[in-house]
């Protein structure tokens, strides 16, 4: 035992080791030969010590001097650690997410604190690395909307190796998609929404102009845009229909999810208390005298059906369309509840550019793969050249949210891209209810909850 101790208290073996471990961790799995560089700090630091040392000994005067100073420095260096360490954690291996609507009503509930893998799928290199700890796109109490990180420096997407790749039916937080352009004084409505209202009311060069003239635009890079979570239902190179609410993938039903929500209409012979609804556990009700809306479970439909008063409970289908839906284009007369068939582009594929492709996925295109693209004379240009037809670069996700009438998610913008993607949502470690107060907002029941 003392010889193994003697062995690695050697400074050559201790930098043997940390040189491995370091080139292991940040340039072979990062694939970045600059990090190479940070061998000559830790050669400094275990072995020559010509800038360590004598920043070391000056700190040790410094100390003997000075009480104060040696406060601070103790204060200063248990910061920076916790801050590097939570960074690293934060980065590589899992981050905290809470849910703030109820988009994933019942399978996950606002209030619900979750633990998020990235392990999983493989953390996500940051696009802009310089930014202020611990705070997502905007500086805390900023009315302006300062930004909380610098674009001086912008890496280009790359994940390290993960565990496993997506699965259909994963709970998966990422990136909002359609968060690339934000109007500051309207964070509740996404860029194009806005912009295709505005284009509506007063025409296309009219109505940006308007926008603009409106608005404070902003632009932000993928990995700085909102967080969202969602129910995985289609992977790269599946075919997704969505028929009277139903999922269909591959021509193959999705698997039952007992706790995924439908709208209802409730017809009653008499006045029911909301409270009495809510007592059953429906947390989305609404309405008054004889007629009510509710989210509901096929579980909670069939509770609600057989209640005394209740006369009929029909569920809510969509048979409207309109230019909210994806691919928010008037070739297609999808809605919430019909959409498809729809091929989902994975990474290597090639899709003929025609009339039926363009509006579906042009923004893949451009926005997410960075072309310049554009439509002449029934021709597709990308990057200045006549395309008949284009190869993606990524794999693409199809997400939906539980709560299927309540849900902003692909059926409104789109496709994720796989460099959007944050990490799985693993189990509730902490759920407290927003309508209550301490302790009684603790739901128990659902601590340490697996997600599926």
């Amino acid at each position: 035992m003392d010889k193994l101790k003697k062995i690695f208290a050697n400074r050559w073996v201790k930098f043997s080791l940390a040189a491995i471990i370091y080139t292991l961790w940040f340039v072979v799995w990062t694939g970045n030969l600059w990090w190479l560089l940070g061998l000559i700090v830790i050669f400094d630091v275990y072995v020559s010590k010509f800038v360590t040392g004598r920043l070391n000994r000056i700190n040790e005067q410094l100390k003997e001097r000075s009480k104060a100073y040696r406060t601070a420095e103790e204060w200063v260096s248990a910061i920076i650690f916790a801050t590097v360490v939570a960074s690293v954690i934060h980065i590589f291996v899992f981050q905290m997410y809470v849910i703030p609507s109820s988009s994933m009503e019942g399978t996950l509930l606002v209030g619900d604190y979750l633990y998020v893998s990235k392990v999983t799928y493989g953390p996500q290199m940051p696009n802009t690395p310089i930014s202020f700890p611990f705070v997502h796109h905007t500086m805390p109490f900023s009315k302006t909307g300062a930004k909380s990180y610098s674009e001086a420096i912008k890496r280009p997407y790359h994940r390290l190796k993960g565990l496993r790749k997506i699965e259909r039916d994963d709970i998966v937080v990422f990136n909002f998609p359609a968060g690339d352009t934000v109007l500051l004084e309207r964070q509740d409505k996404t860029y194009y929404d806005v912009l295709r209202y505005y284009q509506q009311q007063y025409g296309h060069t009219e109505g940006r102009r308007r926008l603009e003239q409106d608005f404070t635009i902003i632009t932000r890079p993928v990995d700085k845009r909102e967080n969202y979570i969602k129910r995985c239902v289609a992977i790269a190179g599946d075919t997704l229909s969505i028929v009277n609410g139903d999922v269909i993938v591959n021509g193959v039903a999705q698997r039952e999810i007992p706790e995924k929500q439908h709208l209802n209409f409730v017809t009653t012979n008499a006045p029911i208390s909301l409270t009495a609804f809510k007592n059953m556990g429906i947390s989305e009700v609404s309405g008054a005298g004889l007629n009510y809306s509710m989210h509901l479970t096929e579980a909670e439909e069939k509770a609600v059906s057989e209640m005394r008063k209740v006369v009929a409970t029909e569920r809510y289908y969509d048979d409207l369309r309109n230019l909210d839906y994806f691919p928010n284009d008037t070739s297609y007369t999808w809605n919430i509840d019909n959409m498809g068939p729809l091929w989902i582009p994975s990474k290597g594929a090639t899709i003929a550019l025609n009339a039926q492709t363009w509006p579906l996925y042009r923004r893949a295109i451009e926005v997410y793969e960075g072309n310049s693209v554009e439509e002449r004379d029934g021709e597709y240009l990308i990057n200045g050249e006549v395309a008949t037809e284009y190869t993606f670069k990524m794999d693409y996700y199809f997400m939906m949210g539980d709560n299927r009438h309540n849900s902003a998610d692909s059926r409104f913008w789109g496709f994720v891209p796989e460099d959007h993607i944050v990490g799985k949502a693993s189990f509730v470690w902490l759920s407290l209810n927003p309508e209550k107060s301490f302790p009684a907002n603790i739901r128990w029941s659902r601590m340490f909850r697996k997600t599926i």
